[in-house]
């Protein structure tokens, strides 16, 4: 009961959370010029009677009644504006969301196991010449942004080696052999950040718990070191990474926002820039919202998680 309590509790402070959000950035676009359209005569009709009927032209609380109004009622998001021009906006993202699924999701597959077992070997090789390469390449990787790396593999290894296309095939086929190729220096910008935090978090839980009174219990009665790692040293560390690691999954709706704009990925964050860049205000709301419940909900899944890996956690109770 305690544990419905407590789900409940959440969802209802991270919808709470999505309203203010999404409220003041509504506000704030509002005060920003309205952008002036573009195109033929017809088409900026159009898009002239949509703003009328929006309420663009109402004062910015009835605006924000009425916007709320639209996404409770219909779920409607509008129309762009700027880009992609009288197209709904949720169809747009409906078209746009596989490709970043897809190039995130390669890119955990690749870096969520070197970065558990770089962790577990840094951690098993404590103080060691391992251990200290590990955790200095794990610091250099953590330090440089993504983009930067982003830049450095598209020089090195398209332009000078030529091992992979500059920029990545824009098909829709994600599973095709030859648009995996074109997606690898894009998911090689994204894994190297991944793998360092990942590694970096291993390494710490792990050589914590390896320190436990519990580990020399184990050694005493006869398992050897790699049998009282893997039986209770890992099981023990896995309690705090499992949830980190859940958390990357979740994650792979989230897009990148810069990675996706380098390579030409038609994904959600390369949406997200051009609705910015373009102030096509109905995409860059839809987006937001986007991202806010991803991140929201991954806070809920990961509280949560503790409390099915270890039945001794119990959330919400006192």
């Amino acid at each position: 009961m305690y544990l419905f309590k407590y789900t409940l509790k959440r969802l209802l402070l991270a919808f709470f959370m999505i309203i203010i959000i999404l409220s003041l950035c509504f506000v704030f676009i509002k005060l920003l010029p309205l952008p002036s359209v573009t195109g033929t005569a017809e088409m900026v009709e159009l898009i002239e009677k949509r703003r009328e009927a929006m309420g663009y032209y109402e004062p910015v609380l009835t605006q924000l009644f009425l916007f709320w109004k639209r996404i409770f009622t219909g779920f409607d998001w509008g129309y762009g504006e700027q880009i992609y021009q009288v197209q709904s906006v949720t169809s747009i993202i409906a078209q746009k969301l596989p490709a970043t699924v897809m190039l995130n999701l390669y890119s955990l597959i690749i870096s969520i196991p070197i970065g558990l077992l770089l962790g577990i070997y840094a951690a098993v090789k404590k103080n060691k010449w391992q251990d200290h390469t590990i955790s200095t390449l794990v610091m250099v990787l953590i330090s440089v942004p993504s983009f930067v790396d982003a830049f450095l593999i598209q020089y090195i290894f398209c332009a000078k080696l030529g091992w992979f296309p500059l920029l990545a095939d824009t098909s829709n086929n994600y599973f095709d052999p030859h648009v995996v190729y074109s997606l690898m220096p894009a998911i090689f910008s994204l894994t190297f950040g991944t793998i360092a935090g990942l590694t970096r978090y291993t390494r710490a839980e792990l050589s914590e718990v390896l320190t436990g009174d519990y580990m020399l219990l184990a050694r005493t009665k006869g398992l050897t070191r790699r049998q009282a790692t893997i039986r209770h040293a890992l099981r023990n560390a896995m309690v705090v990474i499992f949830p980190m690691i859940l958390g990357e999954f979740l994650s792979i709706m989230s897009g990148s926002l810069v990675i996706e704009s380098i390579y030409s990925i038609p994904g959600i964050g390369a949406l997200y820039v051009n609705s910015i860049n373009n102030l096509d205000y109905n995409f860059f709301m839809a987006i937001s919202a986007f991202y806010t419940a991803i991140g929201l909900a991954a806070g809920v899944v990961i509280d949560l998680s503790y409390g099915f890996i270890d039945p001794r956690i119990r959330m919400g109770a006192k």
